[in-house]
């Protein structure tokens, strides 16, 4: 199937799993996921980036590196933390490139330095 007969050509999937409080790997939710993930939503909408879904998504399994999303197809984890490293992520897929700075590695397991807020 081509992107051009495809609904959305593009799927965010941000997590918004929560966990108790007292977790040892806490949770995207704990961490400020949810509002985020709605002003991502609603930013997207509000810029007309076309064929592209923002969505909640269960455990993504990437808890100490959260909040962290998804973007498909082309398979891109990143981190964020604030309205600014979402802004850094849309404006990077509006421009067809990587948010370099908040990409998660597949074998990451800590936030770097340059992550952390």
């Amino acid at each position: 199937m081509s992107n051009d007969q495809m609904f959305f050509t593009r799927h965010i999937f941000c997590c918004t799993n929560e966990r108790p409080a007292d977790h040892p790997r806490g949770s995207c939710k704990m961490k400020g996921a949810e509002p985020l993930r709605n002003y991502m939503k609603a930013r997207v909408k509000e810029l007309g980036i076309e064929n592209a879904r923002v969505n909640n998504a269960g455990c993504l399994d990437r808890c100490e590196l959260g909040p962290t999303l998804v973007v498909y197809p082309e398979g891109t984890w990143y981190t964020y933390a604030s309205r600014e490293d979402v802004e850094e992520i849309i404006t990077a897929l509006r421009e067809g490139r990587v948010a370099e700075r908040l990409v998660l590695t597949g074998e990451q397991k800590e936030l770097r330095p340059d992550q952390k807020k």
